[in-house]
Order: C-alpha cells, then sequence, then structure tokens
C-alpha cells in the first residue's frame, strides 16, 4: 500500500510537473489559468485531467478537437510515479531514521526535478533557475535538516591527532584532537562540493571560449550540476556529469555517422546530464565503490 500510495503521489507531482514544463520556460503563471488543450486551447475537463489514466481513456486524444496529445505528457507522469515508488521501496528496506527518512525525501526531490529539467532542456534547449536554483536551496536546506539530528560524534571528521603546543622550554601542552563537528562537516562539505562541481564546468566554459572563441556550454548546465552536487555530494555529481558526458558523445556521434548533424550542431546537454544525474542518484554510491574496489 506504501509503494501504490507512493506511486498514485507521483502521478500527481508528474501532472504538475507537466505544467511546470509547458509554462516556466515561457515564464508564465503555473497557478494561472487552468491547463488547456496545447492544440486547440480549451479548457481541459477535470475528469480529462486525471494523470495518465484520462490519457489512457482518451487514447491520446483531445475530446473537443480530436488532436493527439503529446505522448510526453503521460511518460513525465509515468516516470515520476516510478521513481517515487522506488524511493518508498527503498525507504522500506532500510532501517528507520529521520536523517534516511530525510535523505528519500531530498532524493524523491531530486527525481522530480531531473525529469522536468531532461525534458525541458531537450524540447527548449533552457534549464531555468526555478529548477536549478530553487534545487539547491531546497538541498542545503535538507542537509540543513539533517545536520540537526546528527548523533553527538556522528560524522565527525577528524583533522589532526593528538595535537601538541610548546609553552616554554621544555613544557607541553597537549589540546587534543581538532576535529569538525558532524554538522560542521556535512553542511561544509555540501557546501565545497557545489563549488567545486561548479568550478570544473566552468573551467571547461572558460577553456573552451579562450580556444574556439565561441561558447560551448551555458550557464545553466553549471546550475544543474552545482544542484546535483547541493543533492548528493561531490563524487555522485562528477559520476553524473561523466554519464552525461558519454551519452551526449553516443547520441552525437549517431546523429554524425547518420548525416543529421555537424560538429557545431548544438545538443541538449543538460538533458543528458539531468540523466546522469538521476542513475548516479540510485547506483551513485554503489558504481563508485566498484571503481574504487577495482584500483585497490
Amino acid at each position: 500500500m506504501i509503494q501504490l500510495s507512493a506511486f498514485v503521489i507521483g502521478l500527481l507531482f508528474g501532472s504538475f510537473l507537466n505544467v511546470c514544463i509547458s509554462r516556466i520556460p515561457k515564464g508564465d503563471s503555473i497557478v494561472h489559468p487552468r491547463s488547456r488543450c496545447p492544440q486547440c486551447g480549451t479548457a481541459i475537463r477535470w475528469y480529462d485531467n486525471l494523470p495518465l489514466l484520462s490519457w489512457l481513456i482518451l487514447r491520446g486524444r483531445c475530446r473537443d478537437c480530436k488532436q493527439s496529445i503529446p505522448l510526453t505528457y503521460p511518460l513525465v507522469e509515468l516516470a515520476v510515479g516510478l521513481w517515487f515508488m522506488v524511493q518508498a521501496i527503498e525507504l522500506q528496506s532500510a532501517p528507520s531514521s529521520v536523517i534516511y527518512n530525510l535523505e528519500i525525501v531530498s532524493l524523491a526531490i531530486l527525481g522530480f526535478l531531473l525529469i522536468g529539467l531532461t525534458v525541458i532542456d531537450w524540447q527548449t534547449f533552457t534549464l531555468p533557475d526555478a529548477f536549478t536554483l530553487t534545487g539547491i536551496a531546497v538541498a542545503l536546506f535538507i542537509v540543513c535538516a539533517q545536520a540537526i539530528f546528527l548523533g553527538p560524534t556522528e560524522d565527525q571528521v577528524l583533522l589532526t591527532k593528538h595535537s601538541l603546543h610548546l609553552t616554554s622550554p621544555g613544557g607541553v601542552t597537549d589540546h587534543g584532537n581538532v576535529f569538525l563537528t558532524g554538522p560542521e562537516s556535512l553542511i561544509f562539505g555540501r557546501i565545497a562540493a557545489i563549488v567545486g562541481a561548479a568550478l570544473i564546468l566552468l573551467i571547461v566554459r572558460w577553456l573552451y571560449k579562450a580556444l574556439r572563441h565561441r561558447e560551448g556550454m551555458g550557464m545553466g548546465d553549471v546550475k544543474l550540476l552545482a544542484m546535483i552536487a547541493a543533492f548528493l555530494g561531490f563524487w555522485p555529481s562528477i559520476l553524473s556529469l561523466f554519464i552525461g558526458v558519454l551519452l551526449a558523445s553516443i547520441y552525437g556521434a549517431i546523429l554524425l555517422a547518420q548525416g543529421k548533424a555537424k560538429r557545431t550542431t548544438k545538443l541538449a546537454f543538460g538533458s543528458f546530464l539531468a540523466i546522469g544525474g538521476l542513475v548516479s542518484a540510485q547506483f551513485g554510491d554503489r558504481i563508485i565503490n566498484m571503481y574504487v574496489a577495482l584500483l585497490r
């Protein structure tokens, strides 16, 4: 029942995400007016606005103009529903704690944002600040909330062991260990991850412009990677970048081989980076641990 409830809630959030995807890039309000058919502009009745179900009942067509409703709408709803259900499964399979519960909530929100950004960038080549910067703020808020519930020595980082200080000839004072407390380590570490991830893409962006004398990457991609780092940390964000670059390279090579693109053709890199973020959010720790074990 918990998994089914999570799936239904995900469908509802997916329906709302469709509104955000269609309106935010245009600068329109996500509250008014009511949802309308993208073809004829007729307001959608409430019983025709049930997530996924209405699309299936209407066979993917508007009740009034009979024009097809883009497949993107049910796919987004289904993707968010499945993502929420997977997080519910993860929540049930682990010991319950406030910190872990907040982590699952964080992953659910991250998936919601990344699914939306994948579609938006693919359709419009934009990554709205309403998603990326808001996502960074939400992630930091959740990290601060997690820090409140840390135990006395949990996540503590030892900096120096048995710090000694010479007070006078022959006299030594032991000030004890120097360490970062758990909250300091968690919060400052996540801020450092955001800055570090953003700097990597900023350097790449600057080098490309210096060598090619034209823009090769937008600031939206920088903010997107920073958002992933805010939710997941530094190394998972680097894994997201690696997966995104790999997927974009494969897609670009296929387009070149088919003659559908040139070397200067613009790609929606943010979409591939967002997909990398989804993979890293779900499997990142396991992939990183396997890679580390391989190097040992």
